[in-house]
């Protein structure tokens, strides 16, 4: 069991006995009685989304899932492979179930999985990663005003906006949340 003011972007909640994986929550503080989380979750069987209120102090029923930390080895046209760390066990993520994940993969990388009942229903991306600039257009020194960016496409196909300073085959750390610039990355 899982208290409301628990419960994160990721966490699995079992729900009419099934489960689902949780991509939005939200808390919510009313002038009068107690706080209370928004939920939205999508079902890992068939992909329909609940929304749930959840007062901050109820329990409710967690699913119990198994996170392995796993490799990323490749992408064929159907599914991303992985290989777990320590067991060398092989998993094979359906592409079409997680093609939000695809711009934030990267070959030979570590990524955390989330397995419920021998299926894989996440990929956890780190908060920040770093990426290989891929192709960037070359503006002048004085073109625009303080502060201007310009759209670089990374090894992995992300379009991220960055500072004009930036070039091809450098490394900048990108947010994955929100999909922004956070810094050049010296080598």
């Amino acid at each position: 069991m899982i208290r409301g003011v628990d419960i994160v972007k990721g966490t699995c909640l079992l729900q009419k006995g099934q489960p689902f994986l949780v991509v939005e929550r939200e808390f919510h503080t009313p002038g009068k009685g107690t706080a209370i989380a928004r939920v939205k979750m999508k079902s890992i069987k068939d992909g329909s989304v609940l929304n749930l209120t959840i007062p901050t102090q109820q329990e409710v029923e967690d699913a119990q899932v198994d996170m392995r930390v796993c490799q990323y080895q490749y992408a064929d046209q159907n599914a991303y492979h992985f290989m777990d760390n320590e067991s060398y066990d092989q998993y094979e993520v359906l592409i079409a179930d997680m093609e939000d994940k695809k711009l934030y993969l990267q070959e030979e990388h570590n990524y955390e999985l989330t397995i419920w009942e021998d299926k894989v229903i996440d990929i956890k991306i780190p908060y920040k990663v770093v990426f290989t600039v891929a192709e960037s257009e070359n503006y002048v020194k004085g073109d625009t005003v303080s502060g201007a960016t310009k759209p670089v496409t990374t090894e992995t196909g992300l379009v991220v906006r960055v500072p004009l300073f930036i070039k091809q085959g450098e490394k900048i750390l990108v947010n994955t949340e929100t999909n922004e610039y956070v810094e050049r990355v010296n080598t």
